[in-house]
């Protein structure tokens, strides 16, 4: 028995990689992927779990050459994935992303988390467009992007044919600097804040993050409850944010270093309480600083409320700092 949940274990890891893709991948560079969700397998490894799938109609193959896509059936069976391997998917991506992420402040260098959205090629002018008054007001992590036409890369995520790759930092940046510094950083949910006056008052909406395998701002954007444009436009509104909590003893160190990575373009933080106090109304211990950070993908939760279709990978990958370029630049080669 133990076997055999090992094994569906695994095809459920490879189904998730190839489902994600969008498009053909190999043994190889999927061995290389499953090492993100902790399974290490050799590339022969893969091959034999992948002719086990095309034998049960999960996979099909396309050619030795270009690898495998998931088929319906094996979407279902994604779906329908056990319980114990969905539960806690989102915590996972945040710690593997937070490990993997080498951004040195002082030297501006190294990898940092990001979302990537899939835009259809045709509308994407009109989907940067609509992101550019949440860029211009600051509603994001930063402004740094990056754009990817079909058969590119975003880190190690591809784009597939008649899509345009948007990535965008995310918010796990604070943890993975943090991280690498020696201070611990506990995520406990992603939600939705009220907005007064372009300031933070309370969370309306969230989803714990240990008890989920959808990442939060995926959920929101795709149910249609952020109002990001009515704060740009008035002030008032709900958007995306991510609640953390710090040691309270750390809580000048970690503010130096918030300063710091704003410095570089890095923002994002909308509240920082005091140790022992609510932050945004979310009661923390007595011993706890909490952290309201925003929601990276903030930007295109603006562009889907105005009817911009996209597909969203929220905490997907990391890439290089020296591949992200301002959005006022992407806008203006884009429209230029």
């Amino acid at each position: 028995m133990f076997v055999y949940e090992e094994i569906e274990r695994k095809s459920i890891v490879i189904l998730r990689i190839l489902n994600q893709a969008g498009q053909p991948l190999g043994a190889r560079l999927i061995a290389r992927k499953m090492k993100d969700y902790g399974v290490n397998l050799s590339e022969r490894a893969v091959r034999y779990h992948l002719q086990f799938m095309d034998q049960k109609g999960l996979t099909d193959l396309v050619g030795r050459r270009d690898g495998r896509v998931i088929t319906e059936k094996g979407i279902e069976e994604l779906r329908n994935a056990r319980v114990q391997d969905k539960v806690g998917y989102a915590i996972s991506r945040i710690e593997i992303l937070s490990y993997k992420t080498t951004f040195d402040i002082t030297r501006k260098t190294g990898q940092v988390p990001v979302n990537v959205s899939l835009f259809p090629a045709r509308i994407f002018p009109d989907a940067l467009s609509a992101m550019k008054d949440a860029f211009d007001e600051g509603f994001c992590v930063s402004d740094l992007c990056c754009v990817a036409r079909e058969g590119r890369f975003i880190g190690d995520m591809p784009v597939p044919a008649g899509f345009v790759g948007f990535a965008t930092v995310c918010s796990i940046i604070f943890n993975g600097v943090l991280l690498k510094r020696g201070i611990p950083m506990d995520s406990q949910f992603g939600g939705i804040v009220q907005m007064q006056e372009k300031k933070p008052i309370r969370f309306i909406e969230l989803i714990h993050y240990s008890g989920t395998s959808l990442d939060p701002s995926e959920a929101f954007i795709s149910a249609k409850m952020t109002a990001v444009r009515d704060v740009i436009s008035g002030g008032d509104g709900k958007i995306l944010a991510n609640f953390r909590e710090i040691a309270g003893i750390c809580r000048e160190s970690v503010g130096e270093i918030v300063e710091m990575l704003g410095k570089v373009g890095i923002r994002g933080v909308l509240s920082m309480g005091k140790m022992g106090e609510p932050a945004c109304q979310v009661p923390v211990d007595v011993n706890k600083v909490g952290m309201v950070l925003m929601g990276g993908l903030n930007p295109v939760a603006s562009a889907r409320e105005k009817g911009i279709e996209t597909e969203n990978f929220a905490m997907s990958t990391v890439m290089d700092y020296m591949d992200l370029k301002p959005f006022s630049e992407i806008y203006r080669e884009m429209n230029g």
